[in-house]
């Protein structure tokens, strides 16, 4: 992790942000010697579909065979209920 001055980092603002997104680099931010901030890469791009993933995973057993009960059964249920709003 790098630590830069709040006037270094006004001064080289787009050169640092590039290193974060590009090179994942974090940076700590510090004023007057005390620590003020911290910037690190944003998430990884997901869609839904890995987004939701492993969401069962974070349930006990009874609710994530619920859960995955349910999903399953949403797609009819979905294409039932959908209606076309421009129609």
């Amino acid at each position: 992790m790098r630590t830069v001055s709040a006037t270094e980092l006004a001064r080289n603002l787009r050169r640092m942000l590039d290193d974060v997104e590009h090179r994942g680099d974090e940076i700590t931010v510090v004023r007057n010697n005390r620590q003020i901030a911290r910037i690190i890469p944003g998430a990884q791009r997901q869609n839904a579909l890995e987004a939701l993933g492993d969401l069962y995973r974070t349930l006990d057993d009874r609710a994530a065979a619920s859960w995955v009960r349910d999903s399953r059964k949403g797609t009819r249920t979905l294409k039932r209920d959908l209606r076309d709003p421009w129609r």
